[in-house]
């Protein structure tokens, strides 16, 4: 069985929240995400990731769990059905692959870019966002406000980031990218602002891991 995409591990080569308040309640989906962006600088839970066929069935599904701290800091741990680690320091991309016991180092650099990676890990500022990204708002579906975000530029790998807002804090993306291809990621035990240390983010290469560099 061939494993689950990961979406960060793909745009890692070219490129989740808020003290919710009453005024927030009545924001619209573009005020709430880029209230989130600039006021959380970490945060914790777990995700569940879809890969989504054409006919609108469900081809694959990942589970896992992730901790961030902008700028460019992140572990996303799938856990099932494979062991998988994207792991960022600010300075590399570690992406180990327990199975294989292979580990593969890329430059993170400017490589989250116009991407959910950015979104997602990104600096911590709407005019970064404003910079890489175009919104809109889209309206309410599913108990959630929507806002779609379109990459500015040319080679970016996905056309369009859906984001669900509610209460404040993004807990769904819907990503459609160049291929035609359709994932959701759906983000839940959303921990706002914990306290994280360094050492958290520092990778370790597994002993007898086989390492490449990109």
């Amino acid at each position: 069985m061939k494993k689950p995409s990961t979406i960060l591990a793909r745009l890692a080569a070219c490129a989740v929240a808020l003290a919710m308040t009453p005024a927030l309640a009545s924001a619209s989906a573009v005020e709430q995400f880029k209230s989130f962006v600039t006021n959380n600088k970490s945060a914790k839970g777990e995700f569940t990731q879809q890969q989504v066929k054409a006919d609108g069935k469900v081809s694959k599904t990942a589970t896992g769990n992730f901790i961030f701290a902008r700028p460019g800091k992140f572990v996303w741990a799938y856990t099932k059905p494979y062991e998988q680690i994207l792991q960022a320091d600010g300075d590399k991309l570690y992406i180990f692959d327990k199975d294989l016991n292979q580990v593969t180092i890329r430059a993170l650099g400017n490589a989250l870019g116009s991407s959910p990676a950015a979104i997602l890990f990104g600096s911590a500022g709407s005019a970064d966002l404003d910079k890489n990204f175009s919104f809109k708002e889209v309206g309410n579906k599913q108990g959630m406000e929507w806002l779609e975000a379109t990459p500015k530029t040319k080679d970016a790998q996905f056309e369009t980031i859906g984001i669900g807002m509610k209460d404040g804090v993004p807990v769904a993306l819907e990503l459609r990218d160049s291929f035609g291809q359709f994932s959701i990621l759906t983000l839940k035990n959303l921990e706002k602002n914990p306290a994280l240390k360094p050492e958290q983010f520092k990778f370790v290469v597994p002993a007898g891991a086989d390492v490449f560099r990109q």
